[in-house]
């Protein structure tokens, strides 16, 4: 019977009735469950991102994950991983909850965003897990049919542990025991293979951290030897394994654990409160979410305290108001809006401070948005060096772009169809693509959307907030950048030039915009460090002998590759941040501001018949409309006015910069009851979470998500400011500063606020360190109902910076709240200096 049938026929008590002694019961979340312990059975779907199979809860933190038959001692990203057929099944006389899984995966076998090459092995099998005494639970793995000869040995069931909680404890495995090493040791021998570091013991029985009782947790095997390796040998961002070979021969039970984590039944989740970790301005909302145990109802007195030269003096108190239930915690909000002397406050519930914040009207003008413009845009900066005073952030890189890409597949999402859409070859050079452009995320490629999003954000931000702003000397000719060197230039004007020196280098020698630039080999993609080393920065020429290179060539083929698609939508978006970002330079570069429009009305004649997404044709149209005055556009915009309205969600930030232009009566009154009707609707929506915004993860943490909407509401309330209140803009803000579910409230951007993420899957994440004015993706979901945010440089999908929207988004959201303080003050209409 499947979970959905036995809720309806009231029987998730099974687990209790069938092991009389059992403390684990499945509950209604379709989980194993105890106070202070869970037990997950391919709750969730990425074990790429070590996010899914057999994973254990323990005391409210996630310990080990991606239970599951391997193919390989130490998996890797693009290592084999199965599919699961169906979903998880519970049998009613057992207690037991079984996921019946299969090798390979057809939908990515060879294929996909990002390709793995699965071997000639093709076999079923079930993973189940029953409640035994206590808080025990069995893990057993059956085999449709024996392994094949020459694949006995090789199969193993993987059991992760999650390395940052674990640095510095203690294991035990038989009569061998030793600490969990902070990095991977040697020695290193291959298996089947694989490089691996050699495992640290095996045996029948492991115990995890003994000294803690709040981690400790016994491993037991009922059919072989546990190894315990250090899966970090083989990938940087490995974690611990615990692993088993399948029994040769064997089908049923071909591997059999027991796992007995140590529970605390008196164990309660800490409260938690959640405050921006920058503060808010005196007549800003200022809500304060405490986040407690399921279990905790009691709502306890909230103590403000205001820093004085004496120390800490209370001012105020107040009484939580019950919220509810969310995701797996109880929540009480209060409200400190009457609070608007200006100094540093904390609170204390329960005998816990939170960090000081601030109160004050300028309290987002400094540290707050700069970061981003100061140093985490410079050092995404492509093409060049980047240096702040005794650092260097990277050397000179990329000077051998690039050739244009073979057919076929590749990995992270590109793919060369076999019209290049160009005059070049595969293999050729396409000139004019050594300037310009930021790195994409903690990889090195640019995605032509992630530089005109950042082009795109930068232009708005100079048009709506006036921004001028200079800490930084950028100097194209030397393709050197000097941070907190300022060179009497606006800061955004010439990271602006920067992204567009990349996009219109392609489209000069393409004729149309690049798909994106990338890494030619896995080898070069996944490089940790400096990026100066992914290339020789001489060109690729084939005819030279191996090893031989001149002053400019080279004949190592490690030269970047540049993707070309037909992909109208796209073009459309790139249409529009060119023609914006034509307006804001044609003061200060106009030889540049004309040719980016005239790229967008190029793009935009060619693709707006082909595009398909409203919303890019209204993004394009509406911001050609503002750059050329043309009314053409408009009245194409007035033409699609039934797909607008039925999009608006989509279309309506979109049209907000062409609105002043639209004329006709009939259009305005359907797009306004549009506006009125969706804001009504987020309102109501804003509801369902303590935190007045959507939470809705689906892999990536959402906080991008949530930045992205809060700009649509800043653009929402521009254009239709008797629909639209401020409230979702600012919630959207104080989430990324520290207002968001789990037990680690730091801010998302790096560096901004009294603790931010220093940790961050960035260029720089293999010497766990950050970039200042980054934004990590934020606190991700574990499936179905745990928010988190680990500290683990590896996790993308919760820490990783992006250009085009993560730290951009913030920026902007930070400036808009900055609107009312003291630094801008200078008129918008007149864009740099």
């Amino acid at each position: 019977m499947k979970h959905a049938t036995l809720v309806a026929a009231g029987l998730l008590v099974i687990a209790g009735n069938v092991q009389g002694q059992a403390q684990l019961k499945l509950n209604e979340q379709g989980y194993f469950e105890a106070p202070g312990l869970n037990v997950t059975v391919f709750a969730d779907i990425y074990p790429d991102g070590h996010q899914t199979g057999v994973t254990v809860i323990q005391h409210g933190e996630r310990v080990a994950a991606n239970g599951d038959l391997r193919l390989e001692p130490s998996p890797g990203q693009w290592s084999p991983m199965p599919a699961g057929d169906g979903k998880p099944v519970v049998d009613v006389a057992t207690g037991t909850v079984t996921q019946a899984l299969r090798y390979p995966d057809e939908s990515k076998n060879r294929k996909g965003f990002n390709p793995i090459v699965y071997p000639d092995l093709a076999f079923g099998y079930r993973v189940s897990v029953t409640p035994m005494e206590g808080y025990a639970f069995k893990v057993s793995v059956d085999l449709d049919k024996p392994l094949p000869a020459d694949w006995e040995g090789k199969v193993g069931f993987n059991f992760e542990l999650f390395p940052t909680d674990l640095f510095g404890k203690s294991w035990l495995l038989d009569d061998a025991s030793g600490i969990f090493p902070r990095q991977a040791n040697g020695p290193v021998q291959d298996v089947h293979g694989q490089l691996i570091a050699t495992p640290m013991a095996s045996g029948r029985t492991l115990v995890v951290a003994p000294e803690s009782d709040l981690q400790r947790l016994k491993i037991h095997s009922r059919t072989g030897r546990l190894e315990l390796l250090d899966g970090r040998g083989t990938m940087n961002n490995g974690w611990y394994v615990v692993r088993e070979i399948t029994r040769p021969g064997a089908t049923k039970e071909a591997v059999s654990w027991i796992v007995t984590p140590h529970v605390d039944p008196d164990w309660r989740y800490a409260p938690v409160v959640q405050v921006s970790q920058v503060g808010y301005r005196p007549g800003q909302a200022k809500t304060v979410v405490i986040e407690q145990d399921k279990r905790d109802g009691r709502a306890d007195p909230l103590t403000l305290y205001r820093m004085t030269e004496s120390g800490a003096r209370q001012v105020a108190r107040y009484e939580p108001k019950p919220w509810g239930r969310f995701l797996r915690y109880q929540y009480l909000t209060a409200d400190l809006d009457a609070v608007t002397e200006p100094g540093m406050y904390e609170l204390e519930y329960r005998g816990r401070r939170t960090h000081a914040f601030r109160i004050a009207d300028d309290v987002y003008d400094r540290g707050v948005w700069q970061p981003t413009l100061e140093y985490f845009l410079p050092a995404q900066m492509c093409h060049m060096r980047v240096t702040e005073n005794y650092r260097t952030w990277h050397g000179l890189d990329h000077q051998d772009d690039a050739r244009m890409a073979q057919v076929g597949v590749h990995f992270d999402g590109y793919d060369q169809g076999p019209d290049m859409l160009s005059r070049y070859r595969p293999g050729d050079r396409v000139p004019g693509l050594t300037s310009g452009g930021w790195h994409d995320a903690g990889d090195y490629d640019l995605r032509v959307e992630s530089q005109m999003g950042t082009v795109w954000l930068l232009a708005k931000m100079v048009e709506e907030f006036g921004l001028d702003y200079d800490t930084t000397t950028i100097d194209q000719a030397r393709k050197e950048a000097r941070l907190l060197r300022p060179d009497g230039v606006n800061d955004a004007l010439q990271q602006i030039e920067h992204g567009l020196l990349s996009v219109l280098g392609g489209y000069r020698a393409l004729g149309r915009t690049y798909r994106g630039i990338i890494e030619p080999t896995l080898e070069q993609y996944v490089l940790l460090g400096e990026v100066a080393t992914q290339t020789d920065n001489l060109d690729y020429d084939p005819a030279l002998a191996p090893g031989a290179r001149t002053a400019t060539s080279s004949s190592v083929p490690d030269d970047r590759w540049v993707f070309t698609e037909d992909n109208p939508d796209r073009e459309l978006a790139t249409a529009a941040g060119l023609a914006t970002a034509a307006r804001v330079l044609r003061q200060h570069n106009p030889q540049m501001a004309a040719e980016a429009l005239a790229a967008a009305v190029d793009l935009t004649a060619r693709a707006i018949d082909r595009g398909t997404k409203v919303d890019a044709q209204v993004f394009a149209l509406s911001e050609l409309a503002r750059s050329t005055g043309d009314a053409a556009y408009v009245a194409r915009l007035v033409a699609m006015k039934p797909r607008i309205v039925a999009a608006i969600d989509k279309t309506g930030p979109l049209l907000a910069e062409a609105l002043p232009l639209v004329k006709d009566a009939a259009f305005l009154r359907e797009v306004d009851a549009a506006v009125q009707a969706h804001q009504a609707k987020l309102a109501e929506a804003a509801t369902h979470t303590p935190y007045g915004v959507p939470y809705v993860p689906h892999i990536w943490g959402a906080g991008w998500d949530i930045q992205k909407f809060g700009v649509d509401q800043y653009f929402f309330r521009k254009a239709w400011p008797q629909h639209t209140p401020d409230t979702l803009q600012m919630q959207a803000l104080n989430f990324v500063l520290g207002v968001h579910p789990g037990n680690r409230t730091e801010s998302f951007a790096s560096g901004v606020g009294a603790n931010s993420a220093v940790v961050a899957y960035g260029t720089n994440r293999g010497d766990w360190s950050y970039i200042p004015g980054g934004v990590i993706s934020g606190t991700a979901l574990i499936r179905p109902d745990l928010p988190e945010l680990k500290v683990w440089p590896y996790f993308w999908q919760q820490r990783e910076y992006v250009i085009g929207g993560g730290a951009e988004n913030f920026m902007f959201l930070a400036l808009a709240a900055a609107q009312r303080g003291s630094l801008l003050k200078r008129p918008t209409s007149a864009p740099g200096r």
